[in-house]
């Protein structure tokens, strides 16, 4: 029986955390159907989440694309996929553990309750939230997201944040074919689109933890298309072209 939850996760070489992954998912007391959306990977993430299909059949989906083409276009297809297949509520998470599996049903529960539109897992909601992290990166990543909340005026503190619970309304009413942000630009774009659409967002305080298995997909160019991409969504929003 389909799920009314859809869980996308996009993927590269995350062989060793995929299977895993899905179990984990599939045995919540939250029934969700899987989407992975896997970018060319080599280590064999595809066949591990075929692997999974012959497993839990129709709740686990899979989109192979031909190489690296993006972690926004990869939520962009995902979230064209929610819509044709009529889930009511989508989410987002990582595919490394650091965002727990055990945390999906209350994002879920929230917009299921009527609390928010989006509801984000957050890592600065109360405080800061985050285990095994280099101080220099967690000084970057909080800086950038006192940057975004400055410029943009998005009214929550975990603006980059990657795990989220989203109503398919939003999703209709945003146009997420004209979103061309990747990395962390994407989620904040996702997230200024809905507020200035008027959405309501909320955040949920998680634990998110270092990753466990393989390697970050962070890169300066991820952080600097974050740094400009906000003032081109604040200019588009001013001039009413958003």
């Amino acid at each position: 029986m389909k799920s009314e939850s859809l869980v996308i996760i996009p993927t590269y070489n995350e062989a060793h955390n995929i299977g895993r992954l899905i179990e984990e998912l599939m045995a919540l007391g939250e029934p969700v159907d899987v989407l992975v959306i896997d970018d060319g990977s080599p280590d064999g993430t595809a066949a591990a989440v075929k692997e999974a299909q012959s497993q839990f059949g129709e709740r686990v989906h899979l989109i192979e694309r031909s190489g690296k083409l993006g972690l926004g276009t990869a939520y962009v297809r995902g979230f064209q996929y929610a819509l044709e297949k009529n889930y009511t509520y989508v989410c987002e998470m990582d595919a490394d553990f650091s965002h727990s599996p055990n945390d999906v049903p209350k994002l879920i529960e929230e917009v299921k309750q009527g609390n928010a539109d989006v509801v984000i897992g957050s890592r600065y909601a109360n405080g800061i939230s985050i285990i095994n992290w280099p101080l220099p990166r967690l000084i970057l990543s909080y800086s950038a997201n006192l940057y975004a909340r400055f410029i943009t005026g998005l009214p929550i503190f975990d603006t980059t944040a990657g795990f989220k619970c989203i109503h398919r309304r939003v999703l209709e009413t945003i146009s997420v074919d004209k979103m061309r942000s990747n990395g962390y630009a994407f989620q904040i774009e996702i997230h200024f689109r809905a507020w200035r659409a008027g959405f309501k967002l909320k955040e949920v305080s998680i634990i998110f933890k270092e990753r466990e298995e393989g390697v970050s997909k962070m890169s300066k160019g991820i952080v600097w298309e974050a740094i400009w991409r906000v003032w081109s969504l604040k200019i588009q929003s001013l001039l009413g072209k958003l």
